[in-house]
């Protein structure tokens, strides 16, 4: 049996629009409306596999950042899509957690570093395994060719956005 997921990305692709782009053939989405399916459906993962760990989205993807090394408080909260005082509460309860300690930054006083602790590493990557195995089941039925292609594609999208790729990147 095929995971519903899965099915909804092929699904997304046939699904009619009374807006359609010239020369959009009957019953396709237009290319923002599959970008907007397509995001709808990685946000919901990741929600749906943050809660099952016991986490927000947003602990998430703090862990996932912290993951690629130590970070400032000032990148991460750019990271993390969050203003700084927000970013204060998230990193206190990930530190009250016992997934996070924010030490001195050598040389700047007024500099906090967070990094992971044992348990965050451990939890950031349990979490990063699951995301990337639903995320990886979502493209299960397209051909590898066309996972290629979609890759190919996406490259081009996030570096043209200046964007980098990967699970630590901002």
């Amino acid at each position: 049996m095929q995971d519903p997921a899965a099915i909804t990305v092929v699904a997304a692709l046939e699904v009619s629009t009374d807006d359609q782009p010239p020369g959009a053939k009957e019953g396709q989405l237009g290319d923002a409306d599959v970008l907007v399916q397509l995001s709808r459906l990685v946000q919901g993962a990741f929600a749906r596999i943050a809660d099952r760990h016991d986490l927000t989205p947003v602990q998430g993807r703090l862990l996932c950042v912290l993951a690629q090394g130590p970070r400032g408080m000032t990148e991460l909260a750019r990271c993390c899509g969050v203003e700084k005082a927000a970013l204060t509460g998230l990193v206190d309860r990930a530190e009250r957690r016992g997934l996070a300690e924010r030490t001195p930054v050598p040389g700047d006083r007024r500099a906090l570093r967070v990094t992971l602790t044992e348990a965050g590493r451990r939890s950031a990557a349990a979490f990063h395994a699951e995301v990337t195995a639903e995320l990886n089941q979502l493209l299960s039925p397209l051909a590898p060719k066309d996972r290629e292609q979609f890759r190919t594609a996406m490259a081009t999208i996030t570096q043209s956005a200046g964007r980098t790729a990967g699970w630590g990147a901002c």
